[in-house]
Formats: structure tokens, sequence, C-alpha cells
């Protein structure tokens, strides 16, 4: 069996090519039994249909300009993806209950003529039940936007909540919408693009050289900006901290000096657990957080050339979906 994925076959040299799927019989995917048909599932594998994929800013923008840093498993060509959603259209032996699950896919290891990082954006793909997470098809599209927001309500320490956030991208407005259905107070929104400034759900959104404000305690940046830290320490207030919640390609620096009159603290959030799923789950489910409004840009799969260039490239663009319903 096979499927069309995205593949980059380097830096900047992106395609859509068709891939022979594998079970996930043996570890690393490329060395386990090809799909012949559905039947040569593993016990506890799935085979989904995928409907739609989302393209991240972070970590795939940094894997299509080559500026990823040492990642295991890092290579070309690869599979980019890790916010897909689709139906479970086969499943192992062990499994069968799931047949006909929506399911959100937050990557796949399945290709044996590509590597997998994180594998999600293709037609079909193959992955253990467990990693298959239900989720309401009602959600459409706006389902792909759980990793996501798993990854900020991970950040998100409820003992120090923020009180101010930097960038207005998805990851910025995932992070306000989530503490506020925590029942934290509204943060302050740092943004410096015009096409972004727009308020969203309760919480206020100013250029930063407009806030005077010099004492946040929890001050969360979703900018990726390596050099953010000498902008924020200033305008923490004693024993404050700042949380680094975005991915940052660059060595993160700061002088010395500032933070140590401060007496500042850093924290870095790294990726979503399935327990943040979870969590995530049920303030969507019960109707404390909306996922509506933050996919800005559709795209069918097969354009994919023009639609990663668009989804890193333009500043209107929040977050971007490849539709893969024209690959059936």
């Amino acid at each position: 069996m096979d499927a069309l994925a995205v593949v980059l076959e380097a830096p900047k040299q992106i395609a859509l090519r068709r891939l022979t799927l594998t079970n996930t019989a043996l570890p690393g995917g490329a060395g386990a039994i090809p799909l012949d048909s559905p039947d040569a599932l593993a016990p506890s594998d799935l085979l989904v249909e995928v409907r739609w994929s989302g393209i991240s800013t972070g970590t795939e923008k940094l894997l299509w300009t080559g500026e990823m840093p040492p990642f295991p498993g890092m290579g070309y060509p690869l599979v980019p993806g890790y916010e897909s959603v689709g139906r479970v259209i086969a499943a192992g032996a062990d499994v069968a209950d799931r047949l006909g699950d929506w399911v959100f896919v937050p990557g796949a290891v399945c290709y044996a003529d590509a590597r997998s990082l994180f594998g999600g954006n293709a037609q079909r793909v193959v992955l253990p039940s467990a990693r298959a997470f239900p989720i309401a098809e009602s959600l459409g599209f706006d389902g792909v936007i759980f990793a996501l927001a798993a990854t900020a309500y991970h950040a998100i320490d409820w003992n120090a909540p923020p009180d101010l956030i930097v960038g207005h991208g998805t990851l910025g407005r995932l992070i306000a919408r989530i503490a506020i259905a925590g029942g934290a107070p509204a943060p302050t929104v740092w943004e410096r693009h015009p096409a972004r400034m727009d308020a969203d759900q309760g919480y206020s959104v100013v250029h930063p050289d407009e806030d005077p404000r010099r004492d946040y305690g929890a001050i969360y940046d979703a900018s990726g900006a390596a050099d953010c830290l000498d902008l924020l320490i200033p305008r923490l207030r004693h024993g404050g901290e700042i949380v680094m919640a975005g991915f940052y390609a660059q060595r993160p620096s700061f002088a010395f000096p500032a933070a140590f009159r401060a007496e500042a603290r850093i924290r870095v959030a790294a990726e979503f657990r399935p327990e943040d799923l979870t969590a995530t789950r049920a303030l969507v489910d019960s109707g404390k957080l909306s996922l509506a409004g933050l996919v800005s840009h559709v795209r069918p799969a097969r354009e994919v050339d023009d639609a990663y260039p668009q989804a890193f490239l333009g500043a209107d663009c929040l977050k971007m979906v490849l539709d893969w319903s024209d690959c059936a």
C-alpha cells in the first residue's frame, strides 16, 4: 500500500509524492513490513485516511529553511507534520473496535523510503492505536489545532499563569484562551505586526512600545525570537518568571546584570504529553475553550509548493491547513 505524502527533499525543496507505507511491527517503521493490504497491519496498528493536516510555523518552518538544530532522526528526504485529523479505515486485530473513529494524529513513522519528522502530512498514515487520539468530528479542520493547543496547555503553570504573552500568532492566542478558560485573569498580549493586532476573546493586544508596565510576574514568550530575553527581563517584577514557550533555532542569551537584579527565573516549556491532549479536549468539549478562528487558510494538498511558503512568510496566515480530499 502507498500514499501521497508531503516530502521535503531538501531545504526549500518540497513535493507531493507517493511513498510505500509500512506497519509498525518493527522499530523505526522503515524496517517494518510493507503493507500489501490492510490485513498486513500489526495487531495494534490503525490505518487512518487523513482529511486535513496543519503546517507548523515552528518546527516545520525550520525543517523547510534548513535551520533545524540537530534532532533525533534528522535528515532528508522527510515527511513533516504532526497536526492531522482523519478517520480510521482499517484496524489491527487487537484494536478492531476503533474502525470508523475520527482521530487526531500527532505524527507517524510508517514510510519505507523517507524519514518521518514528524510524518503526519500524508494522504494515509499508519500508527499505533495508542497514538490516535479521538476527537469530535464536528470540529472539522479546527481539529488540527489540538497539538498546538496541548502545547499551550503544557506551558501554563496554573500557580503562575501568564499576565503577559509575547506574540499574537496561533500559539500566543491559544495560551491566552486556555489561561482564561482555566479561570486565570485575562493577560496582556504583545504584538508588533499590524495584521495580528486584532483583539481576541476577552484580552487586550498592544504594541510593546505602548506598554509602560514593568512589574509582570509571569511572561510567556510565544514569539520564538532568541533575543527576547533582554527585552523581557526588565519588564519583570522581582522574582518573576519568563516561560520560553516557542521553539528557538538560535541560541538564546541575555545580559546577566538585569536578570540578577530582578532575580529572574527562566523556564523552558517542552512538547505536549498525552495528558495535555486529554485536558485540552476536556476544555473544548465543555465549551470553555474554542479552537475556532485560528485556521486562516485552507488549500488543497496538491498545492503544497505554494502552501508552505505562504504558511511561513505570510503575516496574515495564522494557520495553514492542507485539504487531502482531492487526493482520494
